[in-house]
Order: C-alpha cells, then structure tokens, then sequence
C-alpha cells in the first residue's frame, strides 16, 4: 500500500484540495512553490500508461478542474502540470504554480506552515468545481 493510499484512506493527514469518487487531491507537503498540488487516482496504480484509456482520460479532467481552482486561488504565471513518479509508485500528477522555469525543476522547496498549508487548500478548494 502506498503513502498516497494511506492519505486517501485517512490514516495519514491531508491537506486535502478536491475529492470525488475517482480521485484525490491534496498540497504537497514538500511543494516546489505555494500551492503545489498532487492529483492521484484512488484505485493504486504504478504507472501512468497501466491506466486504462477512461481512467487516464478522467484523471486529466479532474487535474484540469484543480488547476483551474489553483489559478484562481495562487497568484502565479500559469500552472505546471509534471506526471514523473519515480519517488512513489502511485500515480500522481503534480500541479505547481509558476512564476518561472526554476519552480518547476523540483529542486528549490518552499517551506509553509501549517497555517499557510492550511488557509492554502481552503482557498483552492473553494474555486474547486
């Protein structure tokens, strides 16, 4: 069972962002900038090309409801979208706000606290739809 199961299924703490039958998303909490977010299936699967044609279809429409919500709430150039997933085998789409190029490299973080974090996801998810 993945770290990402484990949030999904409320046994690890969240910040959760949007939910629906199919999907979770919630703040990374080693985020590139303000409001990186990450968008998993709820069904584990490792690799993003195991999922089948539907399931990926819909999980780039439920990533694009997100970003929508992340523009709105996160003062930002434009929104990244990064599927690698070496680090956990669960797929998961990372959605991180840009100001540049460097906040998309994965190697600058941003530290929050739980306040931020949590006034973050709040924000996010009230333009969630």
């Amino acid at each position: 069972m993945s770290i990402f199961t484990k949030i999904i299924n409320g046994e690890i703490p969240s910040y959760k962002v949007a939910e629906n039958d199919d999907f979770f998303a919630f703040l990374d909490i080693n985020p590139n900038t303000k409001g990186h977010t990450l968008v998993v299936p709820k069904k584990e699967e490792n690799k993003i090309f195991d999922l089948s044609k539907q399931n990926y279809l819909s999980l780039m429409d439920f990533s694009y409801k997100v970003a929508k919500a992340i523009e709105k709430a996160v003062p930002c150039k434009r929104v990244s979208m990064s599927v690698i997933g070496l680090e956990v085998p669960h797929v998961h789409v990372h959605l991180i706000p840009l100001q540049g190029m460097v906040d998309a490299q994965f190697v600058n973080k941003v530290k929050l606290s739980e306040e931020e974090f949590i006034a973050t996801a709040k924000r996010i998810a009230s333009y969630f739809e």
